[in-house]
């Protein structure tokens, strides 16, 4: 399957050929590799999407960003940006751009240039004008921008020559650099779309792409393959791999069948159970990440009855966090308290944990008008991730202990683009989901999730919007200083351990399984995964 998938003809002109226009089969063969993953993008452009099977799959593989995150330290570090600086005001940012950059040259796209000032503001006017002539095209949606409400944050975004960029801003904002350094800012070619205006095809910007990262778009077929050439210009050097395929197979016990079998090289998110038994094989080998995430139980607040807060309380008494650990996550995870983790500066050490206690729950239920409980939905993702590695069983697990307090919850599922599409739209009672984080700024965790903003833009699963909370989270940008951040941060998730719109439940590892013949498969604390230096030995 490796080979069917690496070498399949390629049209070059009107002739189906073998070479001329791509490596020679055994060099492709031997030098490219087979990532097995859950499920189709929902885009090619990052900026468009917030689902991890996504950004895996596109971002840190055909783009870049301003800015890069160290891995180690969470520290800001150069990348299409090589300098940068800031007003006394805190409102007016400057960069200047690396030199000879190129964009990806493909059978639909030969750039005449390389990266300039225009690329980066194109690619940041089009979220945040509503006037401008891509904004719309595909539909005004950028999730995660809308979430954190650069809307009214950036004001312009300015060419001052062909290598210095000038962002001006409303207000300060301490999470800005931060969140130009997320897999969602990745830098796109101007040329490229205004090429595409003249076509009157401007939708294909985000289904063709053209980037400046290490691999560029050839081919993809939904719920099949999506397939990458490396880009031989690549700014940070050659890129060992000749060909990258991403092998969509929804089912885990298939992917793993896969790996096992050698049809795939690396596999995404295999089930802590399957841990023990790929440790066992000479052959394959886990890789493992402390990663900042969270997997949450989230209420739709705008529904009754999880508008009462009674009754949201009563179901976080309800569940049994430690059985959910054991049978979910094999003790790979550590039980959350409040959406930060504890690697997080601000995360909150000695907020009270929340306690197993059925008895409790059937009190506050009674309290809230519901001595006989109610009917209920629980979503539960048909992927794995690494936040929550098998949703479905979760939620059997929480059928049961909701049933002990008279809850009768019905277990939900769809295809995943499907889920997310009907989660944005707030067709959910509840559901099983959770978050990774993006950068080292706690404020990753709240805004995206649970400000009045992303309430708009769809990525607030519990869809609440308080003021109260919003107004706790906006006043810890406004300040540099990490001890009146942490204060803010710290009352907020007091806050929400008192509203209790969502319920934390863990922070897990995130792992990959692959052959022991793959190497320099990065998976990254912030953001996603990288395959810019992965190689394969014969």
């Amino acid at each position: 399957m490796i080979k069917a998938l690496l070498s399949l003809m390629v049209p070059c002109g009107s002739v189906l050929i073998l070479s001329a226009c791509q490596p020679d089969i055994p060099e492709t063969i031997q030098q490219g590799m087979v990532y097995c993953s859950e499920g189709s993008p929902e885009s090619f452009n990052p900026q468009r999407v917030t689902s991890g099977t996504t950004i895996d799959a596109i971002s840190q593989q055909l783009y870049d960003r301003l800015l890069d995150i160290d891995p180690a330290s969470g520290e800001l570090l150069p990348a299409l940006a090589t300098q940068w600086r800031l007003s006394e005001d805190g409102k007016t940012y400057w960069f200047t751009l690396r030199p000879d950059v190129q964009f990806h040259h493909t059978a639909f796209f030969s750039p005449g240039r390389t990266l300039n000032a225009k690329d980066v503001t194109f690619t940041f006017n089009r979220i945040t004008r509503t006037d401008h002539p891509y904004h719309a095209a595909g539909g005004a949606i950028y999730p995660y921008f809308q979430s954190v409400d650069w809307g009214s944050l950036v004001k312009a975004v300015v060419a001052e020559n062909s290598n210095t960029v000038r962002f001006e801003l409303s207000r300060p904002d301490s999470s800005f650099l931060s969140n130009l350094a997320t897999d969602f800012a990745a830098i796109l070619s101007a040329e490229y779309a205004e090429q595409l205006l003249q076509q009157n095809q401007p939708e294909l910007l985000d289904q063709r792409p053209i980037g400046t990262g290490p691999f560029f778009f050839k081919e993809y077929k939904k719920n099949q393959f999506i397939r990458y050439y490396r880009h031989p210009e690549y700014w940070r050097g050659k890129v060992e791999l000749t060909q990258l395929v991403f092998d969509l197979v929804p089912d885990n016990a298939k992917r793993m069948a896969k790996l096992l079998t050698h049809e795939c090289d690396v596999v995404a998110y295999p089930r802590n159970a399957e841990l023990k038994l790929i440790a066992e094989r000479p052959d394959v080998e886990v890789q493992s990440q402390i990663s900042m995430n969270v997997g949450f139980w989230a209420f739709n607040t705008q529904k009754p009855p999880f508008d009462n807060v009674l009754v949201r309380k009563a179901l976080a008494y309800a569940i049994n966090k430690d059985a959910i650990l054991d049978a979910v996550y094999f003790g790979y995870a550590d039980k959350a308290k409040t959406l930060l983790p504890p690697t997080s500066w601000a995360f909150y050490h000695d907020l009270p944990e929340q306690e197993y206690n059925p008895l409790k729950a059937k009190e506050l239920l009674a309290q809230a008008g519901y001595p006989n409980g109610f009917s209920m939905d629980i979503w539960a993702m048909p992927v794995q991730r690494l936040y929550n590695p098998n949703a479905l069983k979760m939620a059997e697990l929480m059928q049961a202990d909701l049933a002990k307090i008279g809850v009768k919850a019905s277990i939900v599922s769809f295809e995943w683009n499907s889920f997310r599409r009907k989660l944005s739209e707030f067709e959910h009672d509840s559901v099983l989901i959770g978050w990774a984080a993006d950068n080292a700024d706690p404020d990753n965790f709240f805004r995206p999730l649970l400000s009045c903003s992303a309430a708009e833009s769809g990525s607030n699963r519990a869809n609440w919007c308080d003021p109260n909370f919003d107004t706790l989270i906006n006043q810890a940008l406004l300040t540099a200083d990490i001890k009146q951040r942490r204060s803010f941060y710290l009352t907020a998730q007091l806050y929400l351990d008192e509203q209790m719109p969502l319920v934390s439940i863990a922070h897990s590892k995130r792992f990959q399984a692959k052959s022991v013949k793959i190497t320099g498969v990065t998976i990254n604390p912030y953001g996603g995964i990288s395959m810019a230096a992965a190689r394969k030995s014969l």
